[in-house]
């Protein structure tokens, strides 16, 4: 059971592709700087029709395939690329921060994607697609296309468009053999109804399924910030296959987590999250992976959202303290995160956040040089 995902049943140890087709200001802050926005949709409508050539520019060049040649020279087997529901064509329903641009979003993501698939094949990863965008925002995050606002669950409209969008995504890419998985929806905010979450992951589920075989193509739902007792036992019926379910951890986003000093990170990692892990395994019925995870600690990434950022104790450390101390919290979440189907950090590559840069985490040492040994 718990190698479902895989088609080889070997372990998922990926890594995101994030700030690539979805944007986030803190992970490209150059792609911001000099302006109001703080999301792709208000970036979008800030620049006009400035917008295409920029972000064709950073399609183009933010990744490519040296970088998926890297990844599989160190041993990564999969990535996860997060997609906005804008993704195929210009025909999403209108949402009012779009101004007077009823379709702002650049088209053309879907060729940069495909060209994804490609270099996935011939460097022999999988890959697995996340809607990260709904039509009105599912979360209130600058990662769900909309900061501070949470409309998705609001209109059937949207409900239905970001069904519409699996359904294309299974269609393009069903029979695409680096495909192992589709997450019908990243991180839908805690507050949004349990119940219309397991529908939404239900008719997704229905859709994926009219195009991909159970054997090849997992279907992926999150927790939507709650505990996996609110989903213990759904989906796991025979009617049901190869399904997915999606963790993400980190202790950077919350005062009593970013109060610990690196022991407390590390404790909470080997024990607190490895108790998780096996009651996760024992009860929640379907196997499970840690979708997302980083090595951040502190708060500066969040600044443009919150208020300031708190100190917190490795402020202290010197720089072979602060070396060990993040080879420390690293090998500590590793461990922990092995128990699971698999795994995926935050995130490849970010300009100027190492702590949440897969590959400057490699290349200072702070994670393994190697992943498949």
């Amino acid at each position: 059971m718990q190698n479902e995902l895989s088609k080889h049943g070997k372990k998922l140890r990926g890594v995101n592709l994030g700030g690539w087709l979805v944007l986030e200001k803190w992970m490209t802050p150059s792609l911001f700087s000099g302006m109001a926005a703080r999301d792709e949709t208000a970036w979008c409508v800030e620049l006009g029709d400035k917008a295409e050539w920029i972000l064709q520019k950073h399609w183009r060049t933010f990744i490519k395939r040296d970088d998926f040649a890297w990844l599989a020279g160190v041993g990564i087997n999969a990535v996860r690329i997060p997609v906005g529901h804008w993704l195929f064509e210009a025909d999403y329903p209108y949402h009012a921060s779009y101004g007077d641009k009823p379709y702002p979003f650049v088209q053309g993501g879907v060729e940069i994607l495909d060209q994804a698939f490609a270099w996935a094949q011939e460097f022999g990863l999988l890959v697995v697609v996340d809607l990260h965008a709904a039509p009105g925002c599912q979360n209130g995050f600058d990662n769900g296309g909309i900061q501070d606002v949470c409309e998705w669950h609001t209109r059937q409209e949207y409900i239905d468009y970001a069904l519409k969008t699996l359904e294309r995504l299974a269609q393009r890419y069903g029979g695409h053999p680096a495909l192992c998985g589709i997450e019908v929806l990243n991180e839908p905010r805690w507050d949004i109804d349990t119940e219309l979450l397991k529908r939404f992951t239900q008719a997704g589920y229905a859709i994926i399924r009219r195009h991909c075989r159970a054997e090849d193509v997992a279907v992926i739902f999150h927790d939507g910030f709650r505990s996996f007792r609110e989903y213990e036992g759904f989906m796991s019926g025979p009617q049901y296959r190869n399904v997915v379910f999606d963790i993400h951890r980190y202790q950077c986003f919350i005062r009593e987590d970013v109060e610990l000093d690196i022991f407390g990170h590390m404790h909470k990692a080997v024990v607190d999250w490895k108790n998780e892990a096996e009651e996760i395994i024992r009860h929640a019925g379907i196997p499970t992976y840690v979708g997302e995870w980083s090595l951040g600690l502190d708060l500066k990434m969040a600044e443009i959202w919150a208020e300031g950022a708190f100190d917190y104790p490795q402020a202290g450390m010197d720089d072979f303290q602060l070396n060990v101390a993040y080879r420390g919290y690293a090998a500590a979440q590793l461990a922990c995160f092995e128990k699971y189907l698999g795994w995926f950090f935050w995130s490849y590559k970010t300009e100027n956040m190492l702590h949440w840069s897969f590959r400057d985490c490699v290349e200072r040492g702070w994670l393994p040089n190697r992943f498949d040994l």
